[in-house]
């Protein structure tokens, strides 16, 4: 979908603040979130990764570019319960309301030691979204492909500043589940799955820096043949880049 959380390409957002031996998290409460994600915790039908990333997408603009990192985390999950029908607004402002009142109380906890035991391997590992299917890959390694123009309304893996581009094939990974239909429990409908290498200067026009490059790994059906002849898809790409100087 297009959103605020599509940014990427875009500027004027200053400078991404770095620290050299940055902790994995800034405060206590950030690990917990993870933890909760990673537990799907209190989800009566637990979500598919592509399901809580369009949570996160879903968020209004402004709230979205307020928040930080794991504060969109919280939100997401947040949403996912209340739309779960898990809790209510009024329950969480009620909780809200007596933490403030009294914030040393002993929080609820949930002990459960055999899924705790296999939280090490859930992180070191993930869970694999590599399936099997029936066709065969369309494109080859080295093939030039065009991406299509899309703009769904729903959650898409396929970024909009690389959204009818040209690139070249680098890479085949097998078929992968497909997320613009888990993320909104259609299926898993695997695809095949690519590496494409975008030119900078493709995507972002001459402005961009010379000899530099992006990969990125998008589905098959995001993928079309690049047919234009190679003199005429060299001058297109320099008229589309003297056009986006002006």
């Amino acid at each position: 979908m297009n959103g605020m959380h599509d940014i990427g390409g875009m500027d004027g957002f200053g400078r991404v603040p770095y620290r050299d031996r940055e902790p994995v998290f800034h405060e206590p409460w950030e690990g917990r979130v993870f933890g909760m994600m990673m537990t799907r915790a209190g989800e009566v039908t637990p979500p598919t990764l592509d399901a809580s990333r369009h949570r996160i997408e879903r968020l209004e603009p402004r709230e979205y570019l307020a928040l930080s990192y794991y504060e969109r985390w919280l939100a997401a999950k947040e949403r996912g319960l209340l739309e779960a029908g898990v809790l209510t607004a009024a329950a969480i402002a009620a909780k809200m309301a007596a933490i403030a009142a009294d914030p040393a109380a002993a929080a609820v906890r949930h002990e459960d030691a055999v899924f705790a035991g296999k939280i090490p391997r859930i992180v070191a590992e993930g869970s694999p979204a590599a399936r099997p299917t029936r066709g065969r890959p369309r494109f080859a390694v080295g093939e030039r492909v065009i991406t299509r123009n899309l703009h769904p309304h729903g959650h898409t893996r396929l970024p909009r500043y690389a959204r009818g581009k040209r690139g070249v094939i680098t890479g085949y990974h097998g078929a992968h589940v497909f997320p613009d239909t888990n993320a909104h429990g259609r299926g898993e409908h695997p695809q095949h799955l690519y590496t494409v290498r975008f030119a900078a200067r493709e995507l972002w026009g001459a402005a961009a820096e010379a000899k530099t490059y992006v990969a990125l790994d998008l589905w098959q059906s995001y993928l079309e043949p690049d047919a234009t002849p190679r003199r005429r898809r060299a001058a297109a790409s320099g008229k589309a880049q003297r056009k986006r100087v002006r």
